[in-house]
């Protein structure tokens, strides 16, 4: 949490969350831990984020003793990998440096998650902790912060449920399905209107060469098929070839009705309006 804090130097330690529930965890955690109080925090009934903020020099030392860094020597923040070698503790690291510094989209409108730190070695050594623990992260840099991000769900499923929190993981799972099912929803619909625009468009072309045949005075010398094909598509337009196939007496293939109602506009194409 420190590591994945909004502030972490020999100046002042500072947490920022919107979480409640959290920030009352924060505090338990550090007189757990540290035997200490923050001297900077939110009212009870503050809203919004809340800050969290540690500046008196003596406090700031007990916590970097307790780390066992000296404060001399130490050019850069890590993480204490000799710390983290069951798989328990990696999880519960995990979990903090989410608490703190990461963040989740809204699943119905995209899929991302991230965790957040202002400490490069930090960063790489998460992001080497993480593919240790079989996941594939990816790494960016935004403002001066360094990123680890997932944009699979399914991975974004798999960190949640790790990091107990699997009715989340649940919930984005339900998202996807709906997602999934709309998209699916919309496919068919789009091809379904540009079928109906194909029919559309080919029975118009259709039933103009018919009505320039019947304006020639030519329409009763049409074969007895070419007729019949004639006056089932000016009784049905909005039928499809297929549908006009099987309406016919006797039924034929859609190929063959495809083939007559070829034959009907090349005869309209012999006469001038």
């Amino acid at each position: 949490m420190l590591l994945y804090g909004n502030t972490f130097n020999l100046r002042e330690i500072r947490i920022v969350t919107g979480n409640t529930v959290l920030g009352k965890r924060i505090v338990a955690l550090f007189l757990l831990a540290f035997k200490i109080s923050f001297d900077m925090m939110p009212d009870e009934d503050e809203s919004g984020k809340q800050i969290y903020s540690i500046t008196d020099s003596a406090k700031i030392d007990r916590i970097y003793e307790l780390y066992g860094f000296s404060k001399d020597k130490m050019l850069a923040h890590n993480v204490n990998l000799g710390v983290l070698e069951d798989e328990c503790c990696r999880t519960s690291f995990v979990r903090g440096a989410f608490l703190t510094g990461g963040a989740v989209t809204d699943p119905s409108k995209s899929y991302h998650l991230e965790i957040v730190t202002a400490h490069y070695n930090v960063s790489r050594q998460t992001y080497s902790l993480l593919i240790d623990m079989e996941f594939s992260p990816k790494e960016t840099s935004r403002g001066g912060n360094y990123i680890i991000y997932f944009k699979q769900s399914a991975a974004i499923e798999d960190f949640l449920t790790l990091i107990g929190a699997p009715i989340h993981a649940m919930q984005l799972m339900s998202a996807k399905i709906e997602k999934d099912i709309r998209n699916t929803v919309n496919r068919k619909v789009n091809c379904d209107t540009a079928n109906v625009s194909k029919i559309v468009d080919a029975s118009a072309m259709q039933i103009a060469a018919i009505e320039k045949i019947m304006r020639a005075g030519a329409f009763e010398n049409l074969s007895e098929r070419l007729q019949q094909v004639a006056k089932l598509r000016i009784e049905n337009p909005e039928s499809a070839i297929k549908e006009l196939a099987e309406m016919s007496t006797p039924p034929v293939t859609k190929s063959c009705m495809n083939h007559r109602m070829r034959k009907l506009i090349e005869i309209s194409l012999t006469f001038q309006d």
